[in-house]
């Protein structure tokens, strides 16, 4: 029996970080995704795309919903095996790609029709346990670590490329009347 005891602590370990390793990767991804949902939020161009997307109702939303989800959700693995097969540019192009357009897509669908999905029982209470996980992994003093951590690269990164930008921009003449 002891050593059930031992396989079920190494079983739950593995998962939990495989979880919590999934949950970074999106955390990660989900800042330039909310750049890029936001940015295409302002075209009007999406603006009759939007339009048919609320119209929907709730199951319908749900399936488009789960549509990025169930085709770029596979990419993580394929990147994973890109990688280990020694592509490791490619694998992890595909990483990064993949995520930011899935991350993108559902963010803003998410966006426009929380309502209507949150009125869909399973999905709510899918949601709210995906929530209290994701409350549990980022209420974690290494979690915080990590994440200051990355705060100040992103500052730092911010702060080069202000720099980098008002090094090469072009000077203005001020001509004075005399």
């Amino acid at each position: 029996v002891p050593w059930r005891i031992r396989v079920n602590r190494i079983l739950k370990t593995t998962v939990f970080l495989i979880a919590a390793l999934y949950f970074l990767v999106d955390a990660i991804f989900l800042t330039f995704a909310k750049s890029l949902a936001n940015w295409i939020a302002e075209h009007w161009i999406f603006e009759s795309l939007r339009a048919w997307i609320v119209s929907l109702p709730p199951y319908p939303t749900l399936a488009l919903f789960a549509l990025p989800v169930a085709i770029l959700e596979p990419v993580k693995p394929m990147a994973a095996y890109l990688v280990g097969t020694g592509h490791v540019g490619t694998g992890l192009t595909f990483l990064v790609a993949g995520e930011i357009l899935k991350l993108t897509l559902v963010e803003r669908l998410f966006c426009l029709s929380r309502d209507k999905l949150m009125a869909i029982p399973a999905f709510a209470w899918i949601y709210w346990k995906y929530s209290a996980t994701k409350d549990c992994i980022t209420s974690m003093k290494a979690w915080q670590i990590v994440r200051r951590w990355s705060l100040v690269v992103q500052y730092v990164i911010r702060t080069r490329a202000l720099k980098l930008k008002a090094a090469h921009s072009p000077r203005r003449v001020i001509f004075q009347s005399r």
